[in-house]
């Protein structure tokens, strides 16, 4: 499985951004997490493939997960930004349902992307 993500980009706070993952093969769970120096991989959102969605606390009313199973594409749609969101942001892919603790298990997903870079100032 090849995971690539593309939309990163450096935004003032309040601005948007949208992040593309496109993923290889089929999964059952898709994920965005992020990662700043010297923390761990923390789980953002989270979108099963019958569509049901979940958020960490900070980022619910702002970002967006979305997935288009014909194009094989994960979104991530990041609005009113804030300089704590900024990280590299990792697409990640397991072939089984996400699960209630998926955020604090990112060793759960075997399938990660490159990472995309997201700065707000």
């Amino acid at each position: 499985v090849q995971l690539v993500e593309s939309g990163g980009g450096s935004v003032q706070a309040g601005g948007h951004l949208r992040l593309s993952c496109t993923v290889s093969g089929d999964n059952y769970c898709t994920a965005w997490f992020r990662q700043t120096p010297g923390k761990g991989r923390e789980g953002v959102a989270a979108i099963d493939h019958d569509g049901s969605a979940d958020y960490t606390d900070s980022v619910k009313g702002r970002f967006t997960i979305s997935r288009d199973n014909a194009k094989h594409t994960l979104f991530l749609q990041m609005n009113s930004l804030k300089p704590e969101d900024t990280a590299m942001y990792y697409c990640a892919a397991k072939a089984w349902s996400c699960g209630a603790l998926w955020r604090s298990r990112p060793t759960t997903f075997p399938d990660w992307g490159q990472g995309t870079q997201v700065t707000v100032s």
